[in-house]
């Protein structure tokens, strides 16, 4: 058997479905575009046949003709669409893309999600049989919005010749560019009628119905490389809850606290559903048969639903036997919130990303009691910003409007073909818009995901194993090995030592000088760029800051709670003083260090890191009450001091009272700067007005409104803190995990650089440890034994997970980077080196992504 690559299986599971989608238009929603484009898949797509490759949210009827300058010569018969969502959330987006074609006579939707997944979801209308509902609540649809469209058109028609004879093409077109047109498209283009006149009197004459096929196609994830994968993030898997409201709940984004208590069947959230459902295909896909383990309350329930999913059937010759592991984010909420040595994580943390588009509102069934239906969960997109603006910007600072505008000059003359000398004369002036934030950012950016798969090099494959130092060392390398290759001569082609940005700037400004030569070599550019950007000084200050705090409290919390409870307290206080600092001035040095943002996730890792050390101290939280109290009033003072600065979750509701506190904070600080100071001619002036008392009932009113406001703010952070005793109390609430979680503490290697849950845990399993909280699931195999052959004495004992050559791990709610290097090292560090180890999460988590689920606005 060959060695397991899920890149490798996205692409094979794409060439499976060649057959549709030749000769078809393929459209993608937002899920599966990002995870299409972390594999390159979008070439195959263009092999395979299809026709164009275009946006289902986005759908236009532009569409039609994408595929214009091609080999095809009829108009499009057949469109696929393929959606990571449900089929009731895809609906109207589907039935625009059917409105735009009107030559269309089959479509084929692909969906992630299975049927019984469907009939599984609160919210979805479809029920057992969902894939067959849905060909015929698609068809009827469209049927009805065609005949609705053709008596629109034929009332519209008569109009126009009995009353006026001023028909104008801008009228024809008008229904054309609305965004949504059912019927045939001659009607309205005149343009498709005269390229495509005989094909579609043809298609009409016959009345054709539209073919509805709706099939599964669960291979909609984003490996990041051919052994790590996350979930897309506007999917409908990664949106969907994993925690109900009840006390033992972090939010909806991570599973609840595990305390051993078994979950009620009818509570179970929408996303640990749909995770099951997805972990049970992928292994069918791959062809793995599974020994189920889990690792928390979350994961038990996932871990069963599985094993009621699968059959006799699931045993074949034809399947390798795999380990599946599965883990709650929530055993370990430290490792993701630590700012740790790995490239890709402090790169993802420097680089903007795509702000996600706003998931459309599931079509709620009526016979559904409102009080089941779940939110979403917000993810943070994959999708980030890479400057490509830098690569073209000269010395002179017009050069990108120049640029812009000669482009789009030659662009038209090349597009009038009948005169290619022709001046274009009627191009707008874009000399206005040269300094437009938003302007630049469309075109001086490259939204996508950096790719995992480019040109048959797995780029970020090799940069998951490396630290920061390394990382850089390596992307340098790959600068100067395209230098030669493409034959340019680079300053620091010998040059030992640290990198520098304006070093990587200077290669990459040398690469992307010939067009050829940047196309070639885009891959390493785009890695390059984003490299640059997190060398830069705010994101670098910033994140040295990070990893020396949280080195100070992981020393400290070994010592005693006061010292821990009195590192944070001095933490608080210096980012008081650096906002402060801030808004008074506009020096850049304050930038890079830690806001009162950043202070409340070092509380964050300073509960966690207190209920580890100190288990036994915990009535109401790990410190004392002194300490503990100290602690509010100085969260308290420093929300108070900036409250403009402040938007979070548990101070919603009263954000207009803290914008009226900063705005008068703000008067004051003007008046005092403006006013000079008060003489005795002042004094003299104002005597006689000392026996107004309206001055001072006013004080009186806005000392009554600043001490309500205080109470209210402490009212809120007593509501923090409770939930600060949750993050550290976790060891506490189920002693089984507890125990297994102290017993992996010797398989920790070094004192000063703390190692991850993944890491210890692996270890401990390949080493055939047991490790208390582990729960085994039996398989198809293990319940054949047990109901039929085990009667006669055959009994199967319990299997271990370390005695699998393939092992899947996976972190209900999300892994981060430095995980994936970690787990790598404790294979290459076990005496199993041969083991191949797939490592998957729900979305892919860097520290300010934990501080936004937890805390944030």
């Amino acid at each position: 058997m060959g060695s397991v690559d899920l890149i490798a299986a996205c692409l094979d599971s794409i060439r499976q479905i060649g057959d549709e989608i030749a000769d078809a238009t393929v459209y993608v929603d937002g899920g599966t575009l990002e995870a299409f484009q972390f594999i390159g898949a979008f070439p195959l797509l263009l092999e395979l046949g299809a026709r164009a490759v275009c946006s289902l949210e986005n759908a236009s009827p532009l569409d039609a003709v994408a595929d214009w300058h091609s080999k095809f010569s009829h108009p499009v018969r057949k469109i696929v669409v393929l959606t990571s969502r449900l089929l009731s959330d895809a609906h109207r987006y589907i039935l625009r893309c059917l409105g735009n074609h009107g030559t269309v006579s089959h479509c084929t939707v692909l969906t992630a999600i299975s049927e019984i997944g469907h009939s599984a979801y609160v919210d979805s209308p479809l029920g057992p049989d969902a894939f067959r509902e849905y060909e015929t609540l698609l068809v009827q649809d469209h049927e009805e919005l065609f005949k609705k469209c053709e008596k629109s058109n034929k009332h519209k028609d008569n109009i126009s010749y009995t009353g006026s004879d001023f028909t104008t093409d801008a009228d024809k077109y008008s229904e054309w560019g609305s965004g949504v047109h059912y019927g045939s498209n001659s009607d309205s283009s005149p343009t498709k009628r005269n390229l495509f006149d005989g094909d579609l009197g043809q298609l009409e004459a016959g009345g054709k119905r539209l073919s509805v096929t709706v099939s599964h196609f669960p291979m909609i994830f984003s490996p990041i490389s051919s052994r790590a994968f996350v979930l897309p993030s506007e999917g409908i898997i990664a949106d969907s809850c994993l925690s109900n409201q009840h006390e033992d709940s972090l939010g909806p984004c991570l599973p609840s606290i595990s305390t051993g208590k078994p979950f009620d069947s009818d509570e179970v959230p929408p996303g640990v559903t749909l995770t099951a459902q997805f972990l049970y295909h992928l292994a069918n896909k791959m062809d793995l048969k599974l020994d189920i383990f889990s690792l928390g309350d979350t994961s038990k329930v996932i871990g069963k639903l599985m094993m009621d999913m699968s059959s006799l059937y699931d045993v074949g010759r034809n399947k390798r036997s795999a380990g599946l592991l599965i883990v709650d984010r929530t055993v370990d909420l430290l490792t993701p919130c630590f700012h740790g040595d790995s490239f890709l994580d402090r790169m993802l943390s420097s680089l903007p990303r795509k702000e996600k588009m706003s998931s459309s509102s599931v079509a709620k069934n009526p016979q559904t009691p409102s009080k089941h239906s779940h939110a979403a969960v917000k993810r943070v997109p994959l999708d980030i910003k890479v400057p490509f603006e830098t690569v073209f910007k000269k010395e002179e600072p017009k050069s990108r409007t120049s640029m812009l505008s000669e482009g789009i000059i030659s662009f038209m003359s090349g597009w009038n073909s009948a005169d290619v000398e022709s001046e274009v004369t009627w191009l707008p002036d874009y000399s206005d818009k040269a300094h437009d934030d938003k302007f630049g950012s469309d075109l001086g950016t490259l939204n996508g995901s950096l790719l995992s798969n480019y040109a048959g090099v797995r780029y970020l494959e090799a940069l998951l194993d490396r630290g920061a130092k390394d990382g850089l060392m390596l992307i340098k390398k790959w600068l100067i090995e395209a230098l030669q290759h493409e034959r340019l001569s680079s300053s620091s082609k010998g040059r030992q030592g640290a990198t520098s940005v304006s070093e990587i700037h200077s290669m990459v400004q040398t690469l992307s000088q010939d067009h050829l030569s940047l196309l070639r070599n885009r891959g390493v550019i785009q890695l390059a760029l984003a490299a640059e950007m997190t060398l830069l000084e705010p994101q670098s200050s910033r994140w040295d800051a990070f990893t020396s705090a949280e080195r100070i409290l992981s020393v400290t919390s070994a010592e005693t709670t006061q010292s821990l409870a009195s590192e944070l307290r001095d933490f608080i206080n210096t980012s008081t003083s650096v906002d402060s600092h801030k808004q008074a001035t506009t020096m850049e040095s304050s930038q890079g260090l830690l806001s009162f943002r950043d202070v409340l996730l070092l509380t964050i890792i300073g509960y966690i890191l207190a209920g580890e050390n100190f288990p036994t101290s915990m009535a109401g939280g790990p410190f004392s009450w002194e300490d503990e109290r100290s602690l509010k009033d100085v969260v308290v003072d420093s929300i108070l001091e900036r409250p403009s600065s402040v938007k979070l979750r548990f101070l919603d509701g009263l954000d207009n009272e803290l914008e009226a506190k900063a705005r008068s904070k703000d008067v004051e600080r003007n008046n005092d700067s403006a006013e000079p100071a008060s003489s005795t001619d002042d004094f003299d002036d104002e005597w006689g007005n000392w026996d107004d008392n309206d001055n001072a009932d006013d004080q009186k009113e806005e000392v009554y409104g600043d001490m309500q406001l205080k109470l209210e703010v402490r009212d809120r952070i007593d509501q923090l803190f409770k939930f600060f005793h949750k993050l550290s109390s976790m060891r506490l609430r189920n002693h089984a995990l507890g125990e297994g979680l102290a017993a992996l503490s010797r398989f920790e290697t070094d004192g000063y650089s703390r190692k991850g849950l993944l890491y210890k845990l692996l270890l401990a399993l390949l080493s055939r440890y047991d490790v208390p909280g582990l729960e085994y699931h039996s398989s198809a195999v293990g319940r054949l034994f047990k109901s039929g052959l085990g009667r006669f004495g055959l009994g199967q004992s319990k299997p271990s997970f370390g005695e699998q050559n393939v092992l899947i791990i996976f972190v209900v709610g999300g892994i981060n980077t430095l995980e994936v290097r970690e787990v790598m090292k404790a294979i290459s560090e076990s005496s199993r080196p041969d083991v191949e180890l797939i490592l998957g999460g729900t979305t892919l988590l860097t520290p300010d992504d934990m501080f936004e689920l937890m805390l944030g606005s």
